[in-house]
Parts: C-alpha cells; structure tokens; sequence
C-alpha cells in the first residue's frame, strides 16, 4: 500500500535504528588544534605562547582571561589551570618559509594545502600541522620535533644552546596519555614548590633579626667597656685590704710605699686641668685670645678731599 499521493515508503524510513556516529574530519580537528587559539578560537599569531599541558594560546587573550576571570568565555576548562603568566611559557617558533600566507586564496579558487602550516621544527624541517610530534623545553621556549630529538641526542638546545633535561620537554597538543602524564607532573611541581615555601618561611622565622644583632652586639661591647673600670677598682682595693690583714711589719711598709690610686688621680685630675684649659681657650675671654700692645693699631680715619 502507499501513502497519500501515490509515495511508497521504504524500509529504513519507516523503522528508525541506531544513530550513527558522527566522525569527526581529522584535517579539522588538527587544523583547529595547531592553527587557532584553544581559548578564543582565533588564528594563532605571535606572541603564541603554550601552558603547562601543552595547549596553544594567544598570549593576549590569555592576559585578558587573567585580567577577568568573570566574564563569560566558552572553553574556560581549558584554562583552569593557570594561575598567572609564570604558569605559561612564550614559544620562540620558526617560520615556515613556504607559507604564503590567507591571503593568498581570498577568492576561494586556488587549492588550499590544508597540511600547509606557519611554522616548521628548524633542524629536521617538519610542518607543525599535528602529522608529527612536536615539543617546547619549558627552560627556553624553542620549539623542535621529535624526530629532531632523537636523530640529534644533545642535553643543549639547538636553536639558542642553553641546557635543558628530559624533564623539561613538554608535548604539544599530545594525547590523552599525554595529558594525563603531564597534568602529574605539574601537580607534584606545584606541590614541591608549595612545600620548600613553607620550609623557606620556618627557617627566616627561627632566624634573628639584624636589629637584634645589633642591639645584642652593643650589649656585649658595654659590658666589656664595664668589666676593665671594675678590674682597676678590684686591684686598688687589694693593697688596703692585704695591709689590715698582713702583720706589723708589713702593715708598716704599705704605709711607707704610696697607693697606686693616688697616683692615677693624680694624673687624671692633670688631664682634666689640661682639657679644660683646651676647652677655656675657644672663647675670647681666655688670655691666650686677647692681643698685646703690639698688636693693636690706631684707627686712622681720612677723608680725601678733590678739589
């Protein structure tokens, strides 16, 4: 029998199976990977720089996320796990000499090599287009494949030369195990770094202070200033004591012999006249300042008259 209007119906139109998958296309997953923001899906250009994980940002909208975390973005998952610009690392990459750049196919009819990309690994030559790993030393930024890190087995960068450790490569745009390994790794960095902080605040709180230093350095300095007046003091105190203690005879000769002491005033109290005699001398009132006969002269007053 057939519907209304003479169609006749088929089988797969009438009884509904399973959906199907849709399947993503590949060139579009990688293209929208490695040739446009992760966060604000634009095209990628400099300064591109790659978080932790290893996705690829625009540096700009990463300030601005930075800048306000409020405002509503569509793949704010993406970036949860940045905290600050000290979280990401700007890529020095290496520009692709065969790119000619969008504007090249603007109307449309001329052939787009999709696999075409801006940048190259710069020791084996390799497109960045998602074919092929590629990984960044998180010490400098350089940007190589991996093929170039296994032909090529240094501990130095071949791009700048400054050294680097296997810990210090990070996959970019890896797998699922990829991202797995690397989002440990950075928790377990940030959990050190947490723990020496906290080991770094105990120990600058047992540390003294300078101030305290200084002020125990004074301390022991007038103590010893103190400790020699009181030794003088002990020993002219001695001699006394010996003589009332000692027999006659002795007690006769520390009488005879004069006191140290007495001595030691003695001069003290020269010093003092002489210091004072110093100190009288600054003033005009002291003889030493007043001028002798000689050295006084007759005021002369002339008016010279021209006639």
């Amino acid at each position: 029998m057939g519907c209304d209007g003479g169609t006749i119906p088929k089988r797969h139109e009438l009884v509904k199976g399973p959906k199907k998958v849709e399947k993503v296309d590949k060139n579009a997953e990688l293209a929208a990977k490695w040739k446009y923001c992760a966060l604000s899906q634009e095209r990628l250009k400099r300064p591109i720089v790659a978080c932790e994980l290893g996705r690829l940002f625009n540096k700009d909208t990463i300030i601005e996320y930075l800048l306000d975390k409020s405002a509503e973005r569509p793949n704010t998952e993406v970036v949860a796990h940045i905290r600050g610009i000290k979280d990401i690392k700007e890529l020095h990459l290496t520009d692709n000499p065969a790119w000619e750049g969008e504007k090249r196919n603007i109307k449309g009819d001329c052939y787009e090599d999709m696999h075409c990309t801006m940048f190259i690994c710069p020791v084996v030559g390799l497109e960045m287009n998602g074919k092929h790993k590629f990984y960044y030393l998180r010490t400098c930024g350089c940007v190589f494949s991996d093929r170039a890190l296994k032909e090529v087995k240094t501990e130095i960068c071949h791009k700048c030369g400054d050294p680097f450790k296997e810990d210090d490569l990070v996959v970019l745009n890896g797998s699922k195990e990829d991202m797995e390994k690397l989002q440990k790794d950075m928790e377990e960095r940030r959990s050190k770094a947490k723990s020496a902080k906290k080991s770094k605040k105990s120990k600058d709180a047992k540390a003294p202070k300078p101030d305290d230093v200084k002020g125990n350095s004074d301390l022991q300095k007038s103590s010893s200033e103190s400790k020699p007046a009181l030794n003088v003091e002990s020993t002219s105190e001695k001699p006394t004591d010996a003589a009332s203690s000692g027999p006659s005879g002795e007690s006769s000769k520390a009488m005879k012999t004069p006191a140290e002491p007495a001595t030691g005033s003695k001069r003290s109290i020269q010093e003092m006249t002489d210091k004072s005699e110093i100190y009288k001398s600054l003033f005009t009132s002291h003889s030493t300042a007043k001028r002798t006969k000689d050295q006084l002269s007759n005021w002369v007053t002339h008016t010279p008259y021209h006639f």
